[in-house]
Parts: structure tokens; C-alpha cells; sequence
């Protein structure tokens, strides 16, 4: 990353050491016999941790069972090595979760409009911050089934198609379009497990096309600590930057995500620049990623123009009030068929039984389903592997390309283009593989495409 003018020292990849020890973290010692359990409440200051410790959604014996299985896998990436139970689970997957980016969408049309190229990155980039309002849920989502798809249309002219294309590691691939973009994001989690919190590293690649002049745009966002995951009500930060590159011409967004502090400071605040390819800041940006971000042109020193004034590029859409899982209305149709295909995919994350069972409330259905799924995928893998057989996504080829992450390399999957002809094909007769999610006989409960050769 190039170097900021010297008014700007935040430096993420500078201080990528200390980003999670600020001040605010401190440990209950000897909290119930366990040494070292670290409990923060973001509300709070430094005196009532051990009170914080005894809130949260687990009972104690379901707490104290967790904390046994998990603490020895303190310091390990998790990402998919222990099965975890449905009560700290949302109804969505991962593949859906991908699909919330979409929901602003419609800065990014305004991105591909704009024939200034600074507006365009305030655009762009307060797309990708319109998303940590949905991110900063505490609930987990599943993780998709290796071939697992989830499709989207009836949003902003976007056809959106997820794909599980690997188990271990898991990844994810995405792709959507409509008139004025395309987005393509190869995804790759790395974690860190703490005890009683996670480091989530996003090890991915999210590149965006704007159609009018063919313009590049690539993000890199910042890391996530999940909080209190056993002991307190856990609760989500992201502090870092987030960076926006426009490949075409070399101008960039930087955006600072402030760590939060004693009694709550600093959360959720996002500041920054859109700076030109001479690293000069031109427009300075500011805002809460739980809530709005506005633009303002500036001097060489970062300063406001005199005779200038903010201007709020996005703010957030009306939530639905004491949702249980945190939904926004987007959420919620994103879960619903009103935003499937007619025709679609049996695949669909829509059609999981695990998933629909605790969406209608059932978590002793939901755990069943869950457990039944995650065995037959285990089974399936052992198939392959006897029969020296490799597991190839449908809908998206896996390159030659690898490129570098703050966090490690990534292989990166294309999207391949036969899910366009599929889904003319699908609208206009129908196949085999899909499901219509109009008909009298469709049964969520009997989804059970794993991967296939």
C-alpha cells in the first residue's frame, strides 16, 4: 500500500501486530475456575467485566460444556474444524450472507454513472461499508455444503449466483451483474480462536467492473474480532481499513475503521480520503458504518474547502425492530423465495433442512438436520477419495491465477458463464435439476444435493 500524506497515520499494514490489543481488553481471572477468560463490554469500562461475564445467550451448563470442548483449540484457524451447536446460528448461510453486499446496490450504478472518478470511488466505497450493518449480527450462518449454490434475482435488475467451490479450506465464489456492473469475489476465511473471542482474517478477492468506461475496482476489507463468544453478550468490531483501489487509474480510497474503546468510543466511526494516483487526498469521507457516510472535497493537507459543505452519500435503510436474529427487511427477503427464480436450483441454500428448520423455530430438528448433512458430506468426500475422484464446481473454473492478501495467497475461481444459459434455459422451460418454488408439491425438506461429479 502506498504511503498517505504525513496528516494521515493510521497505517494498517503497519500496525497489523497490535490491531487487536487495544486498550479496552482485560481478562476475568479465575471467572468460574477458568484462568484468562477475556470479557468486554463494549458499553462499559473497566471495573465490570466479571458482571458482563454471566450475561449472554448460554445457560451455564451449555456454556461451561462449550468452553471444555473449545479451549483447546485456543490459538488455531476454526474455520471448519469443530462442529458447533444451532443455538448460536442464524437461518442463513454463508453463500446468502455473501449476497447482503448487493443490498445498496444501487451506489454502485451511481459509481458507473458518475464521470467524476473520486465520485465514483465515494460511491463505490460506501457500498462496501453499507454492508458492516448486516455483518455486525452475532448469530453464525451455516456453512454451505460443498456444490451448495444460492441465486438471487428481483433486486436491482441483479442476477446473483453463489457457489461452495471447496471444503477444506472452505471457499466460496460469487458473481453478480446487471446493466451497470459486475462483482466477482473468490472468498477464503482465516480465524483465529482467543478463547473467548476470534480473529476473522477475510483472505479473499472482491473485484468490481463498471460498465460505462470498464472500469476496475478491487477491495480489501478490514479484519473482524468477534467478542465474548462464551462468557458476555457477544458483539462485533472491524478496526483497520478498508482500501478501495481503482486499477484503471490508480486512484484509491482509504477508509480508517475505528477500534472501539472505553464506554463504547469510537465505535462504529469511519474515516477517511479518496485519494488521486499521486496519493493527494480529494475528497475526505466520514461517517458510521451503522448508520450513514458523507463526502466533502478537500485540500492537499486533507482539509475541508471553504464554502463546502458534507454530503451524505448513504445512509441506512429502515430495520425491522426487535428481530430476533438482527434481520434488516433485506435479510429477510434474501431468505425468502420472493427473491428466488422460479426455476431454482435444488442446490439453493433456501432448500436446506437444517436451515428452514430453525428459521420456523425447531432447533432440535435444526441440530438433527445439520449433523445428518455434515455426515453425508463426510461420506461423499471418503467416496471421492477412494475413487481418486475431484470434486469440480459447476459454476465457476478455477484458474491458474493466485494472488496476495494481507492475510496469505488465495486461488481465484471465474465465474465460467453456463449459469446465464442454465437460467435462460430454466425461465423458458424448465430442468431437471431445478425446483419449482411455485408448485403445490415443493417440500423444503427435501433438499439433498451434495457435490456430484
Amino acid at each position: 500500500m502506498d504511503s498517505p500524506p504525513k496528516n494521515e497515520s493510521k497505517g494498517f499494514f503497519a500496525s497489523m501486530s497490535s490491531m487487536f490489543s487495544n486498550a479496552m481488553h482485560r481478562s476475568v481471572n479465575g471467572l468460574l475456575g477458568y484462568e484468562g477468560v477475556e470479557v468486554i463490554n463494549p458499553e462499559g469500562g473497566k471495573d465490570d467485566a466479571e458482571e458482563e461475564a454471566q450475561r449472554g445467550r448460554w445457560k451455564q451448563e451449555e456454556r461451561d460444556g462449550y468452553w471444555k470442548m473449545m479451549h483447546k483449540y485456543i490459538g488455531s484457524d476454526v474455520t471448519s474444524m469443530v462442529t458447533l451447536p444451532v443455538i448460536i446460528f442464524e437461518p442463513m448461510t454463508m453463500l446468502q450472507k455473501m449476497a447482503e453486499l448487493m443490498e445498496y446496490s444501487h451506489l454502485l450504478d451511481l459509481a458507473d454513472e458518475s464521470e467524476d472518478p473520486y465520485m465514483r470511488l465515494v460511491y463505490a466505497s460506501s457500498w462496501a461499508i453499507s454492508v458492516y450493518f448486516a455483518y455486525q449480527r452475532t448469530w453464525k450462518p451455516f456453512n454451505p455444503i460443498l456444490g451448495e449454490t444460492y441465486e438471487m434475482v428481483n433486486h436491482g435488475g441483479i442476477t446473483f449466483l453463489a457457489e461452495q467451490v471447496s471444503h477444506h479450506p472452505p471457499m466460496s465464489a460469487g458473481h453478480a451483474e446487471n446493466e451497470h456492473f459486475t462483482y466477482d469475489v473468490t472468498s477464503k476465511l482465516k480465524t483465529k480462536f482467543l478463547g473467548n473471542s476470534v480473529d476473522v482474517y477475510p483472505v479473499g478477492r472482491t473485484r468490481v467492473t463498471l460498465k460505462r468506461d470498464n472500469v476496475i475496482l478491487d477491495l480489501v476489507p478490514p479484519p473482524t474480532k468477534v467478542n465474548n463468544l462464551i462468557f458476555g453478550r457477544t458483539w462485533i468490531d472491524s478496526p483497520g481499513e478498508m482500501i478501495m483501489t481503482n486499477l484503471t487509474t490508480g486512484d484509491k480510497a482509504i477508509l480508517y475503521f475505528q477500534p472501539c474503546g472505553w464506554f463504547g468510543a469510537g465505535r462504529y466511526e469511519v474515516d477517511g480520503y479518496i485519494y488521486n494516483s499521486s496519493e493527494e487526498p480529494k475528497i475526505l469521507m466520514t461517517g458510521k458504518w451503522n448508520e450513514s457516510m458523507s463526502y466533502q472535497p478537500c485540500d492537499l493537507e486533507g482539509e475541508p474547502f471553504p464554502n463546502t459543505e458534507l454530503k451524505e452519500v448513504w445512509h441506512l435503510a429502515d430495520i425491522p425492530q426487535n428481530d430476533k436474529f438482527q434481520y434488516t427487511h433485506f435479510a429477510h427477503k434474501i431468505n425468502s423465495f420472493d427473491t428466488a427464480p422460479r426455476k431454482l436450483l435444488a442446490s439453493d441454500s433456501r432448500l436446506r433442512p437444517d436451515r428452514y428448520a430453525l428459521e420456523m423455530g425447531d432447533l432440535a430438528k435444526s441440530g438433527t438436520e445439520k449433523s445428518s448433512l455434515e455426515e453425508r458430506q463426510r461420506a461423499e468426500k471418503r467416496t471421492r477419495e477412494e475413487k481418486r475422484h475431484n470434486f469440480t464446481p459447476k459454476w465457476f473454473d478455477l484458474t491458474e491465477e493466485v494472488t496476495s492478501t494481507p492475510w496469505g495467497d488465495l486461488e481465484i475461481y471465474q465465474y465460467n458463464g453456463k449459469y446465464t444459459k442454465h437460467r435462460a434455459v430454466a425461465d423458458s422451460s424448465g430442468s431437471i435439476d431445478d425446483v419449482d418454488v411455485k408448485s403445490t408439491e415443493f417440500n423444503p425438506w427435501q433438499y439433498g444435493n451434495l457435490a456430484t461429479e
